[in-house]
């Protein structure tokens, strides 16, 4: 109880502290965010293959609207915890926070959400120039799915952020996990519908990508967002993207325990 006292009141002061970092290296953030250009790559190449002959049920303004969402979605779910917790091991930073009163997992979580006013600053003229260009109807019309939005955009940050945290919590048992996570970003950049949507992969092979956490993290968000989706189906996609945050949770929870028990600090 008295840990969780001082993590509410330091609550307010870590997220100015995040935001205050998140606009003193602006620079740095805005070339880290212009490096999503993949969604309008994709774009353009899957709009001329559309204007050719509609693939599928896909045309021209469904896959400009749909990689418009996921650079959207993209923006302002992304993450960098696994790096900074990869060097704060290395240096033995790591132990700074460690002599906090609140969970370092808290902290990293709070310096990353501290960002999102900054992301939003971004992507808000990208959501307002989406809708003047393929108009308001793009959007799903049912109340309940745009309902939804928001909490399925932060269920996809907290999949985001969980996955590189338990990523880099593995720094704690090796010098590196990096490479892990280059891994996964490779997994998660051809199984999320980040470079083609879900719906056109071979059925055989959408029966297991659907199983995996991926497309909770990007392309069930933009789908539901567009209309894509029934209302049935938007519920049901709801409760597995949430559950796959509560497993990741206890995974980064079960492996930060352990790695506790082997932490040593490298270097400084």
């Amino acid at each position: 109880m008295k840990q969780l006292w001082h993590t509410l009141r330091a609550l307010p002061t870590l997220l100015r502290v995040g935001f205050a970092d998140a606009v003193a290296y602006r620079a740095e953030f805005l070339v880290w965010v212009l490096a999503y250009s993949m969604p309008i790559i994709m774009m353009a190449l899957w709009t001329q293959v559309a204007r050719e002959a509609p693939v599928g049920r896909w045309g021209e303004h469904d896959f400009q609207a749909y990689f418009l969402g996921t650079l959207v979605v993209r923006l302002v779910t992304g993450a960098w915890v696994v790096w900074e917790m990869n060097m704060e091991v290395r240096q033995g930073t790591l132990q700074n926070r460690l002599l906090r009163p609140i969970h370092p997992l808290l902290t990293y979580l709070t310096e990353n959400i501290a960002a999102l006013p900054m992301r939003y600053v971004i992507a808000t003229p990208i959501v307002i120039g989406g809708v003047l260009w393929l108009g308001g109807s793009t959007f799903s019309g049912d109340w309940v799915q745009l309902a939804l939005i928001p909490i399925t955009v932060f269920g996809a940050f907290l999949l985001n952020f969980l996955a590189m945290a338990s990523i880099g919590t593995l720094a704690l048992y090796w010098e590196s996990s990096t490479a892990v996570f280059d891994l996964w970003l490779g997994l998660y950049t051809v199984f999320s519908g980040y470079v083609m949507p879900l719906e056109l992969f071979p059925a055989w092979l959408r029966v297991w990508v659907d199983r995996l956490p991926f497309r909770a993290m990007l392309a069930y968000p933009v789908e539901n967002a567009l209309g894509m989706l029934t209302r049935e189906e938007a519920l049901h996609e709801l409760l597995v993207q949430w559950g796959w945050v509560v497993v990741l949770a206890v995974l980064t929870n079960l492996l930060w325990r352990g790695g506790m028990k082997r932490f040593g600090a490298f270097g400084g």
